[in-house]
């Protein structure tokens, strides 16, 4: 059995760089904490719905709760809402023990409601962006109140993993609500109850959410009274309000760093992302078919010097998904900036044929002046070698209507620049590569139909032995790098920067900010 036990945040600050150091005497405390928590400094003020979200589980997760979560190192699961689980030797059959819990309205959490919530999730029809890595779940049930058992059609090597992204959520409250109509349904952004520290009580459009304490809360009363997430227009207007005292926390870009370093009144973390960018062909547009015209992509790109100038060399080079050395052959090829090559592999594809210099649709949804100047400093190293693209940004939502429409436009995305994780478990990178999760099915957004790479990310994820399973992913790590579904770029590390006035608080760089061993009922804030 793992029996899966909360660490006190006193206990995280003696251990953990995320942590800010508590004083021996607890000062004065001011009764609300504000920051930018949520997407980054921009803030994504539609972000309310976990079954939808890719990012924002920093604020999501204080209110609603998952099963399991990460520790704040990212290198285990702890529990949150299960207390221990049981994995039968199968690998088949996962066995939760329950918690006990209440939801914001006092009604008490049960297996039921965990049940239900699963089924949301794999069910793709509510909006669920985790129904494809829940495929794998062929049975859920609750023996009673406090046990919950999940089955598999096929051990899966992740799903603890995607279990960490499934956030509780209450039957009794959201049973009625056809799944169809779920997504687009007013609860989420007007009376949402979770079984967290914190609860929902104020959304004021395109301005902040706010929180109040749960003074029921089974991990004991939080020391804040309220919390609250402030929305802006973009990362400098965080950073004055973050400067002014309006907010103590906020997310920034890693060119942003060096003005708070030395500055005694704040705190600066950092940490691996574990999100690799990466350029997305769209494998379904015939200018990216020939193998050596992606190639000619890879050497036009001087990563080495858009990581030192851009990132400040906070950043790792990529050369497939991964970047942990367990994870990376080291006979696989670099892509060393040489534009020269790049040049003789596109006249060896017949490159003026095959585009003849029209220019191509590059979109992101990354908007910061940091993502602004990489993707000028990609279209000014491509256009050098002949190969013309045209960046186009827009928020979250705009993309992914975009990308994931079944019957999508090529002409609006025959190029992404986006992010995927790659870790804390390495199959996260399955919904993104795998055949089997192109669009409406998952988010394979470049619709990748390449064998022995979905062969490869097959077996690792069905791989049961854990000794085995990193050469497994080496394998996936090979397919990738000589087959180029993506054109992988780097890895960079992530920034928050705090007020040193609060106490006992825990960030994480996490990939979509979490969720992780927070406990911020422990969160202060000094006067």
């Amino acid at each position: 059995m793992k029996t899966l036990s909360r660490l006190s945040a006193i206990a995280i600050a003696a251990m953990m760089a995320t942590t800010v150091a508590s004083g021996f005497t607890r000062p004065a405390q001011s009764a609300t904490l504000s920051g930018g928590f949520d997407v980054g400094p921009g803030g994504f003020q539609g972000n309310f719905n976990p079954l939808a979200a890719t990012a924002g589980f920093t604020w999501l997760s204080i209110y609603f709760e998952p099963l399991v979560a990460y520790d704040a190192k990212l290198q285990k699961t702890v529990g949150v809402l299960a207390s221990s689980y049981e994995i039968s030797p199968d690998q088949l059959t996962y066995a939760f023990k329950l918690a006990d819990a209440k939801w914001h309205d006092g009604k008490p959490f049960t297996a039921n409601d965990a049940k239900f919530t699963i089924g949301l999730a794999k069910n793709a029809k509510t909006g669920s962006v985790l129904a494809a890595r829940l495929s794998p779940v062929s049975a859920v049930e609750a023996p009673d109140e406090h046990t919950l058992v999940i089955k598999l059609s096929a051990p899966s090597a992740s799903l603890i993993d995607t279990l960490t992204k499934v956030m509780m959520l209450p039957e009794h409250a959201l049973s009625s609500i056809p799944a169809d109509q779920l997504a687009k349904s007013p609860w989420w952004s007007t009376s949402p109850i979770g079984t967290g520290a914190f609860k929902f009580t104020k959304y004021v459009n395109d301005q902040y959410v706010e929180l109040a304490a749960n003074t029921d809360y089974r991990g004991g009363k939080p020391a804040l009274e309220k919390i609250i997430n402030r929305y802006f227009a973009d990362p400098a207007a965080a950073i004055a309000a973050l400067r002014a005292g309006e907010i103590q926390f906020t997310y920034v870009d890693s060119n942003d760093v060096p003005t708070f370093k030395d500055d005694t009144s704040f705190q600066v973390i950092e940490g691996n992302s574990f999100v690799v960018n990466y350029l997305g062909f769209n494998h379904e547009s015939p200018i990216w078919k020939d193998l050596r015209v992606r190639q000619a992509v890879m050497h036009a790109i001087n990563r080495d010097a858009i990581i030192q100038s851009l990132y400040g060399g906070a950043a790792k080079p990529a050369n497939c998904a991964y970047v942990a050395d367990q994870l990376v052959p080291k006979d696989i090829d670099p892509y060393a900036y040489d534009p020269e090559k790049a040049k003789a592999l596109l006249k060896e594809a017949g490159w003026d044929e095959i585009n003849g210099g029209k220019p191509i649709t590059l979109l992101t949804y990354y908007t910061t002046p940091l993502a602004t100047n990489v993707l000028a400093a990609v279209q000014a190293m491509l256009a050098q070698v002949g190969i013309n693209v045209v960046p186009r940004a827009v928020d979250a939502p705009t993309y992914n209507s975009i990308v994931l429409k079944p019957d999508a436009d090529i002409s609006q995305f025959q190029l992404v620049y986006a992010g995927l994780q790659n870790g804390p478990d390495a199959g996260s990178i399955n919904v993104g590569l795998n055949e089997k999760q192109i669009p409406p099915a998952g988010p394979n957004v470049v619709r990748a139909r390449i064998p022995d790479l979905t062969a490869a990310l097959d077996t690792a994820l069905a791989e049961p032995d854990a000794a085995k399973r990193d050469e497994r992913y080496r394998q996936v790590c090979k397919v990738m790098n000589s087959q180029l579904p993506w054109g992988t770029l780097w890895v960079a590390n992530r920034y928050g920067v705090v007020s040193t006035k609060v106490k006992d608080f825990v960030w994480t760089p996490a990939p979509g900010g979490g969720p992780y061993e927070a406990d911020p009922q422990h969160w202060s804030i000094a006067e």
